[in-house]
């Protein structure tokens, strides 16, 4: 059995409409919350719906629930629904989506150097306040 793919992917590729598979790999991450996402379902585990909300009070539920759905189509992340009462669901990373991490580690890393190079740059004499880190709370490192 193949892996899941959403349709749309699927006829891009039969269409010979990725020039390169960076293409395909961009296409399955993008959106604004699916990396942050995946950082905390890979390395802290799984989340229920309400856990992830928390963590990023920005989005949306429609949002939210869109970017799991679209990764869940795509075979990265499984949705658990429990049995219990009221139901619990929790969302993971499936060994698939598993084999991205090093990716979005690396994401992290070049972007956590770059900020810094920035605020050094827009305040070399450490004279001026600086907002704080955007990601406080929602992609720091364990």
């Amino acid at each position: 059995m193949s892996d899941p793919l959403r349709e749309e992917i699927k006829q891009k590729i039969v269409n010979g409409d990725f020039h390169c598979e960076k293409e395909l790999t961009l296409s399955i991450i993008s959106g604004k919350w699916k990396v942050v996402i995946l950082w905390h379902l890979g390395v802290e585990g799984p989340h229920r719906f309400s856990d992830l909300q928390k963590l990023f009070p920005k989005i949306s539920h429609k949002i939210l629930t869109q970017q799991l759905r679209e990764l869940m189509e795509d075979g990265i992340v499984h949705r658990e629904v429990y049995p219990d009462i009221p139901p619990k669901v929790e969302y993971s990373m499936t060994e698939l989506g598993m084999t991205l991490l090093p990716i979005v580690e690396m994401m992290y890393e070049w972007g956590k150097m770059r900020i810094e190079r920035i605020r050094q740059e827009l305040n070399p004499d450490g004279d001026l306040e600086l907002a704080a880190d955007q990601c406080e709370g929602t992609c720091k490192k364990a």
